[in-house]
């Protein structure tokens, strides 16, 4: 069973930004994609952005351009690097396999306010 657990959230000022981290547990992490997730109490969990066994990434429209996506195999760990963040960037923040496995982290919260 892998275990995830997420760090490096915060509060931030819009325009500022964040690297997010995620430390996983368990075997053949390099075999797997990766994503981050982020849900608010109105949404649902939302994929953010994904990357692949080859260092391919994917992201959501509304990051694309401001978010970076990287992992580190040999620490078994994915990073989120949020630039110009906006208020409706707020929410908590977890990442998983994709598709994910129904074993989800605690996340990390990231508030982006003035």
């Amino acid at each position: 069973q892998v275990q995830l657990v997420e760090s490096g959230g915060g509060l931030v000022q819009p325009g500022g930004s964040l690297r997010l981290s995620c430390a996983a547990s368990g075997s053949f992490f390099s075999l797997y994609a990766m994503a981050w997730y982020r849900q608010t109490p109105d949404k649902e969990r939302e994929r953010v952005a994904t990357i692949i066994r080859d260092g391919t990434t994917n992201y959501a429209a509304s990051v694309k351009g401001r978010f970076t996506i990287s992992r580190d195999n040999a620490k078994k760990t994915v990073y989120l690097q949020m630039d110009s963040l906006k208020p409706e960037d707020t929410a908590v923040y977890y990442c998983n396999r994709d598709p994910p496995t129904g074993h989800w982290g605690q996340g990390t919260q990231v508030t982006v306010s003035s």
